[in-house]
């Protein structure tokens, strides 16, 4: 009798395990396709980092006071505030959705030289080179998750670094 207690316990034991670990194998898959899904949403979502010359864009409508269209993506259209020769900020809209929020970087690297390939050293003017030097960005995300910065030096902005954060670049 115990004998028969002990196979039937061994042999239901026997037929539970692989019912149990099938759904603990369907949840591993459930989990893991949820993993795969969230990490696709990720790199949809992902920001691909644009860098611009804000200095170059601005040129000579930095001597007038106003609003200035600077670039034009699509159907995003990015224009500077300047207020006594000095960006006071930057304003960006899109055709269809109206104001686009924008956010404030500061980093100590020039990110749209870097980000412009390889230059040779002898043909750059050192009067040209902001050595030292804060550098203030400007950035929105498009529509497709691309996020547009735009750079200038310190002394071009008006409100210097208040309200801007650390810019940690995209590894």
């Amino acid at each position: 009798m115990i004998r028969r207690k002990f196979l039937f316990t061994a042999l239901a034991a026997a037929l539970t395990m692989p019912a149990l670990s099938g759904t603990a194998l369907a949840q591993k898959d459930k989990e893991q396709k949820g993993q795969k899904e969230h990490g696709a949403k990720q790199d949809h979502q992902a920001k691909h980092h644009n860098h611009h010359d804000g200095k170059q864009l601005v040129a000579d409508k930095i001597k007038h006071e106003g609003r200035h269209e600077i670039d034009r993506k699509g159907q995003y259209s990015a224009a500077v505030d300047v207020k006594n020769g000095k960006i006071a900020g930057m304003h960006v809209k899109h055709d269809t959705k109206g104001e686009v929020p924008v956010k404030k970087y500061k980093t100590n690297k020039d990110m749209a030289k870097e980000s412009g390939g390889f230059k040779t050293t002898a043909f750059i003017k050192t009067q040209a080179q902001y050595l030292g030097s804060t550098w203030i960005g400007y950035a929105y995300v498009d529509d497709f998750g691309n996020e547009e910065i735009y750079w200038f030096p310190y002394d071009m902005i008006l409100d210097g670094d208040t309200g801007a954060v650390e810019y940690v670049p995209a590894a």
